[in-house]
């Protein structure tokens, strides 16, 4: 059928004002908004898209610090077709509530546990990313693994390195006194590629919506003053294990290597923080030929 000349000029003047990754994020969205209320009585949203019955497992994304569920878009996109796919937006973030109480590991990991138990799901393959992989794998020492199949961890620690937390203090300082600033330059830095500007923007502001009290507790109670060690929970994991991270995390990589024993390492020399961004196609790829192991 020939679409109407306007809705043909409407695409190309998006395409010139906003530059095809824009466009690209305009498309509809193979995914639905959904809630759910966990057992201290907050409301968490989620994205829900796939078909929900079948064989594989169901693929749970978990975002970093401050960050939507719809970072994850290239991933639920691209899996939607096949596989049933979720994303977070864990408390305090994205469309979820906002909370003065539970801002902290321990707690983010039992909504984890009951947003598998809400879903229904059989068998998750849990995906955390950044302050995601602490939260996944808190998750799993608390509750085990009955209902998960695979885990994946994005680029972060499993434990924190002692010289790390002079740079802490730092981080800590100017999320307080000009998080604005703070933000922004936080998350360009997360690519190595060039986002457009509507984009990083959209991230900034999500990432600002997070209140400045609970976004410094999060860092300061998962990385400064917390339990910052992750270890024990990681040889606790009896599930494939897949670790992806940048360059900067193949010595944490090791680490892993040395806590499980059946895991694949993953590293991109190349890409930023938020390296499914970054090479999405690439992520896409290694991911789903994790998951098609676990069938």
């Amino acid at each position: 059928m020939r679409r109407p000349p306007s809705v043909v000029f409407a695409a190309l003047f998006l395409l010139t004002l906003t530059g095809p990754a824009t466009a690209q994020r305009a498309a509809a969205r193979p995914w639905v908004d959904r809630w759910f209320i966990t057992s201290d009585s907050v409301r968490l949203h989620y994205l829900s898209g796939g078909p929900t019955t079948g064989a594989g497992p169901t693929i749970v994304f978990v975002p970093g610090w401050t960050m939507p569920a719809d970072i994850w878009e290239q991933q639920l996109r691209y899996f939607a077709r096949t596989t049933r796919v979720v994303a977070l937006d864990p408390r305090s973030q994205g469309a979820s509530q906002r909370t003065g109480d539970g801002d902290f590991t321990d707690r983010r990991a039992q909504d984890i546990h009951e947003l598998i138990g809400h879903l229904k799901a059989q068998k998750v393959v849990l995906v955390g990313w950044s302050m995601g992989v602490p939260e996944v794998l808190e998750c799993i020492e608390q509750s085990g693994t009955e209902n998960v199949a695979g885990v994946v961890l994005v680029d972060n620690f499993v434990f924190v390195p002692p010289q790390f937390a002079v740079f802490m203090d730092t981080l800590l300082y100017h999320v307080l006194r000009d998080r604005a600033v703070f933000t922004a330059m936080f998350v360009k830095s997360m690519y190595r590629t060039p986002q457009d500007s509507a984009y990083l923007e959209r991230i900034t502001r999500a990432s600002l919506s997070v209140p400045t009290t609970t976004a410094y507790t999060l860092l300061s109670s998962t990385f400064a003053g917390g339990r910052r060690d992750w270890r024990a929970a990681l040889d606790k994991v009896d599930r494939p294990v897949l670790f992806v991270g940048s360059a900067a995390m193949r010595e944490m990589s090791d680490t892993v290597r040395n806590h499980v024993k059946d895991v694949q390492v993953e590293i991109f020399e190349n890409a930023g923080h938020a390296l499914f961004v970054d090479e999405a196609e690439h992520f896409n790829m290694v991911l789903e030929n994790f998951v098609r192991k676990l069938r």
